[in-house]
């Protein structure tokens, strides 16, 4: 059977889901209400997090499909898989245009010299247009130095979320066989020698409890049989023997076992416990090893450490150094954009960024982990005794009338404008800004703009240190008292700040309760309940108006605290506290 290996690649919410999705319901793969997106963080947000594999058969021809992450922060697991594969649809919402993550990933595919096949999603939106995101893409080749063949690309257009797919705007269609024929006409077979010795190599790692991890190859060459003995070989040429116990291929989202695999299939290997990313699997020791597959490197860093709060121990199941250390360390079996270091007390643990770092401790607290964090600080680096950091490029679409605004928020934060265009009532400006005076921006962002605007950015590699980022403008407000939060006492505090706890809330000493507007750091007592005496005076009984707090999330407690505060997670709480939960410690503190 013919073999064709493609990969879904486009930015964050541009409809790669939704198509691959359409793709296997219509092939009679997937029942209704099934998707790609199996986890439960990717289905309530709605992006996808880790690349997948699936496939389909078609007119006979079995097509392997991998369906990527769209966003910056997992960015590494695209890069991978795009060297596994013969082909690439590009997918690019026909309003937005080209976003930052499209550049990020058509460069990387363009390098490795595939020709891709450009989806225009998303046709029916009211403001979508699709000729002016034709030429957007045309014009991005050609700025990516696209070669002659690869400019001369075939543009599908298509309604992802009906299953629609079309080769011209005005052909009339009901499903998406324009698209798959399409993919059968343009991608090339993928090569089948099976006379070779074997060659395949690791693009992606998996974990099943029973097997332990588990290893995603694309098999190049030659033919692979359970139970086979194996050479691993780095790419430095370093050799160790292993043995495979299981072999699975794929259909549908499903892995199916399978006795023998050949040259051009997606397989799943069992059996090699230490394998990693870009390893060569060969039966010839002598064979020369693929060329490695480099993992973006981590931007941020920060500290998780044992919860010590007063309230420590209450929710969680798991709240051990030992147990947070074995969680950690079966996340890197599978999490290679991760970086932990065991060797202090509290472990370092480095990432792609916020998001990256904010689903890891999600998917902790849902297991039933406690644990505290701290502020994530940047990764600096030196080089030729200069300091380096790294740098982002920021696309914001907003409304002509915040662009003012964020301008000056981002310049503040040593923001360059590069790039400004207008189409209608919206503008779009293009920063280059240190990842540093992003950090903590987002949540701002979304209050200039109303919620009306989109910001998205990709990392583009560490430049010279850019100097002292004033960002905070709020301090904190902190509890000096143990108890429940009562409501006559928020009444007070509501008009110093903002609020991050309701009335009843369970607080302690030095838990940060809100912020306060004018940015110096205010010790207050929640717990403080009304005097009552006998005598009554008109007007002091009226009923209070509590504003609605703004609840601390995962994410956004880790834009808004400070670097002498830790973020403390547990199954059903998020609060903020200071390190030093006294007045006087932190006096104390502050001293030395």
């Amino acid at each position: 059977m013919e073999i064709r290996n493609i990969a879904i690649i486009a930015h964050v919410d541009h409809g790669k889901t939704a198509i691959t999705d359409a793709i296997m319901r219509q092939t009679g793969m997937f029942a209704d209400g099934m998707s790609m997106d199996t986890d439960k963080i990717e289905q309530e947000r709605g992006i996808t997090i880790y690349a997948k594999n699936t496939s389909l058969i078609y007119k006979g021809t079995k097509i392997n499909i991998v369906d990527t992450p769209g966003h910056a922060d997992f960015g590494s697991e695209v890069e991978r898989v795009l060297r596994s594969i013969d082909s690439v649809l590009l997918i690019v919402d026909a309003q937005e245009g080209p976003m930052p993550q499209t550049r990020f990933v058509l460069k990387k595919s363009l390098e490795l010299g595939l020709k891709p096949i450009v989806v225009l999603n998303k046709i029916d939106k009211p403001a979508a247009n699709p000729q002016q995101a034709g030429e957007d893409v045309f014009e991005l080749f050609m700025e990516l130095g696209a070669n002659d063949e690869q400019l001369n690309f075939t543009t599908v257009y298509a309604i992802g979320r009906d299953g629609i797919a079309k080769k011209n705007l005005e052909d009339e269609s009901k499903d998406l066989t324009p698209l798959l024929e399409t993919i059968l006409e343009e991608v090339s077979p993928a090569p089948s020698n099976t006379n070779a010795p074997l060659k395949a190599q690791v693009f992606n790692l998996g974990y099943d409890n029973f097997l332990g991890r588990l290893a995603i190859c694309r098999i190049y060459d030659g033919v692979l049989k359970d139970g086979e003995n194996i050479f691993v070989k780095k790419h430095t040429g370093e050799t160790r023997k292993g043995k495979i116990t299981k072999i699975f291929t794929f259909k549908g989202m499903s892995r199916e076992e399978a006795k023998e695999v050949t040259a051009g299939d997606i397989v799943m290997l069992a059996g090699l416990p230490d394998v990693f990313i870009g390893e060569t699997i060969t039966t010839d020791e002598n064979i020369e090893p693929m060329p490695a597959i480099k993992v973006d490197e981590p931007t941020i860093t920060l500290d998780f450490l044992v919860n010590n709060s007063p309230f420590a121990g209450r929710e969680g199941k798991f709240v051990t150094g030992r147990q947070i250390r074995e969680r950690l360390e079966r996340e890197l079996e599978i999490n290679v954009g991760l970086e932990v270091d065991f060797s202090e007390g509290n472990y370092k643990v480095a990432g792609r960024g916020e998001l990256h770092i904010a689903v890891l401790l999600e998917n902790m607290r849902r297991e039933g982990y406690e644990l505290q964090v701290s502020q994530p600080h940047i990764i600096i680096k030196e080089k030729d005794g200069v300091k380096l950091e790294p740098y982002e490029e920021v696309t914001v679409d907003v409304p002509n009338e915040a662009q003012g605004v964020v301008i000056e928020k981002l310049g503040k934060r040593r923001g360059i404008l590069i790039s400004m265009r207008q189409h209608e009532n919206t503008t779009r400006l293009i920063f280059e800004i240190p990842t540093r005076g992003l950090l903590g921006y987002r949540g701002q962002f979304i209050v200039d703009t109303k919620g009306e605007g989109i910001i998205s950015s990709r990392v583009i590699g560490f430049k010279e240190y850019a100097g002292e980022i004033a960002k905070r403008a709020t301090g904190s407000m902190i509890s000096m008292a143990t108890g429940k939060a009562l409501g006559f006492s928020l009444y007070n505090l509501q008009e110093r700040g903002e609020l991050y706890i309701e009335a009843n809330t369970e607080i302690y000493e030095g838990m940060v309760v809100g912020n306060t507007s004018k940015g110096e750091e205010m010790v207050v007592n929640p717990t403080k309940g009304k005097q009552l005496t006998n005598m009554r005076a008109a007007g002091s009984d009226e009923n209070i108006v509590l504003i609605p707090p703004k609840k601390i999330s995962i994410e956004s407690g880790l834009e808004v605290m400070a670097n002498d505060e830790y973020l403390e997670i547990t199954p059903k709480s998020v609060r903020l506290r200071k390190k030093h939960l006294t007045e006087t410690e932190r006096s104390k503190n502050k001293r030395k």
